[in-house]
C-alpha cells in the first residue's frame, strides 16, 4: 500500500509540474525578435493559448473535487477579473481585450485548481527553476546555431530568443529569478552545489549579454533582501553575505568603468535619465483625457501599449487597462505578501518569497504584466504556494491483519 501511494504521489507530481510548464509556455509572449525560422504569430498565439487550455483540463483532471486552499493573494487576483471585465465589455480596446479577459479569467482558474498542492513546501520553486532553464537552453541553442540572429543589431547587440521570440527584458528576468532561486537553494542545503553551479552559472552569461539592468537589480536587492532574512538564523547566509559584500566592493573598485560601460549600454545621460523613452510614454498617458469610467475601471485589458508605444510600467499599465480599482487590488497583491513573508519566522521558504515578491516590485517600475496573465503572477503564485499554511499530514491506510484465531486445545490454560 505505501508502495501504491508513493507512486501515486510522484505521478501527481509530474503532472503538476506538467501543468506548471504549460502556464509557463502561456505567458512566453508571442511578439519579440526575428527568429532562425520564420513563425507566424497566429502559430505562436496558437500554442500559447492551447497550452493553457491544456493546462486547466490537466489541473481540473486532477482536482476533479475542486479541492482548493483559501489564498488571499488568489482571492484579490480573481477581484482583479471585475475591473478588467467591466472595462472590457465597452469594446474600447476592441473583442481582442474581452479574449484577454477569457485568457486571464482561465489563468486564475487554473492556479485555484492548483492551489490544492500549495503547502508552504518547495514543490513549486524546484518545478520553477526547471522550466526557465529549459526557457533559457533554447535561447542557448539558438545562440549557437546562430550567433547573428541571437543578438540583432535592431536590439543593440542584445541576446534575443533565436528559436522561440524572447526579448532580452524577458531572458534578463528568467535568467534573474533562477539564479536567486538557486542560490537561496544552496544556503538552504537544498540542493548539492553542483547541480547549483550547472544552473547558475550559464545562466549568469546569458544575463549579462541581455545588458537588462531592471533584472539585475532586482536579482541583487532581492537576494540581499533574502538572505538578509536567514542572517540570524543560517551560519551560511552569513558567510554568503559577507563574501558578497567583499566581492562586490572588489569588483567596483576595479571593474568600476566596466561596469557603468555596461549599465549605460552605450546611451546618453539624457536617454538614460529618462529611461530609454519610457518617461515621454508615461508623461503621455497620465496627461490624457479619461472619463470617470476610465478611471475607475480603465479602457480594457490591451497590448499594455499607449500610442502604439509600449507602456514597460506596471502600475501605469493597470491604470490605463482596468483603472484606480485595478491598481489598488495589484497594490493589495504586493502589500498582503509582504506582510504575510514578514510576519513568517525565519526559514529558507520565507526567503524565497521575499526574494519573489521583492524582485516583482522592483520590475514593475520599467516592466508591464502585474495586472495580467504573465511571468510576475507565476511568481507571486509561487511566493503564495511558499507562504501557504503546511497542509495537515493524511495517515497512510494500513491493511488489517486478521487475527488468529487459536484453537481451544492450545489455549493456555487460566490461572486461579
Amino acid at each position: 500500500m505505501r508502495t501504491d501511494h508513493t507512486s501515486h504521489t510522484s505521478h501527481t507530481s509530474r503532472i503538476v509540474g506538467t501543468v506548471w510548464g504549460l502556464l509557463i509556455l502561456n505567458t512566453l509572449g508571442s511578439a519579440g525578435a526575428k527568429t532562425i525560422i520564420p513563425l507566424p504569430r497566429s502559430l505562436i498565439q496558437l500554442v500559447t493559448m492551447g497550452s493553457l487550455v491544456t493546462a486547466f483540463a490537466l489541473a481540473l483532471t486532477l482536482n476533479l473535487r475542486l479541492r482548493i486552499r483559501a489564498s488571499a493573494f488568489l482571492f484579490l487576483l480573481t477581484l482583479l477579473l471585475v475591473p478588467s471585465v467591466i472595462s472590457s465589455a465597452h469594446l474600447e480596446s476592441g473583442f481582442g481585450a474581452l479574449f484577454r479577459c477569457a485568457r486571464l479569467a482561465l489563468f486564475v482558474g487554473t492556479l485555484w485548481l492548483l492551489s490544492r498542492w500549495w503547502d508552504g513546501g518547495l514543490t513549486f520553486v524546484r518545478h520553477h527553476i526547471r522550466m526557465y532553464f529549459a526557457v533559457l537552453g533554447s535561447v542557448t541553442a539558438g545562440l549557437v546555431v546562430s550567433p547573428g540572429a541571437a543578438m540583432p543589431d535592431l536590439y543593440g547587440g542584445r541576446l534575443v530568443g533565436a528559436l522561440w521570440p524572447l526579448t532580452p527584458p524577458q531572458i534578463g528576468q528568467y535568467a534573474a529569478v533562477i539564479i536567486g532561486l538557486t542560490v537561496l537553494l544552496v544556503l538552504g542545503r537544498r540542493t548539492d552545489r553542483a547541480s547549483a553551479v550547472l544552473v547558475i552559472v550559464p545562466s549568469l552569461v546569458l544575463l549579462a549579454l541581455t545588458h537588462t539592468r531592471t533584472a539585475t537589480l532586482g536579482l541583487f536587492i532581492g537576494l540581499a533582501l533574502a538572505i538578509g532574512s536567514l542572517v540570524l538564523t543560517s551560519a551560511a547566509a552569513r558567510r554568503f553575505f559577507t563574501r558578497a559584500v567583499l566581492c562586490a566592493a572588489v569588483a567596483a573598485v576595479a571593474l568600476g568603468s566596466a561596469l557603468q560601460a555596461w549599465f549605460l549600454r552605450g546611451q546618453s545621460k539624457e536617454n538614460f535619465s529618462s529611461l530609454t523613452g519610457r518617461a515621454k510614454v508615461w508623461d503621455a498617458l497620465l496627461a490624457a483625457p479619461r472619463t470617470t469610467v476610465e478611471q475607475v475601471f480603465g479602457v480594457g485589458l490591451g497590448d499594455k501599449s499607449f500610442g502604439g508605444l509600449p507602456i514597460d510600467n506596471s502600475w501605469l499599465a493597470v491604470y490605463n487597462e482596468q483603472g484606480l480599482l485595478g491598481v489598488v487590488l495589484v497594490a493589495a497583491i504586493i502589500i498582503v505578501l509582504g506582510g504575510v513573508a514578514l510576519l513568517r519566522p525565519p526559514s529558507l521558504q520565507r526567503a524565497c518569497a521575499i526574494f519573489l515578491i521583492s524582485y516583482c516590485a522592483i520590475a514593475s517600475y520599467t516592466e508591464a504584466g502585474l495586472g495580467d496573465a504573465s511571468p510576475y503572477l507565476l511568481h507571486l503564485a509561487v511566493a503564495a504556494s511558499l507562504l501557504a499554511a503546511p497542509a495537515p499530514a493524511t495517515p497512510v491506510p494500513t491493511p488489517e491483519v486478521p487475527r488468529r484465531r487459536v484453537p481451544r486445545w492450545a489455549r493456555r490454560p487460566e490461572v486461579t
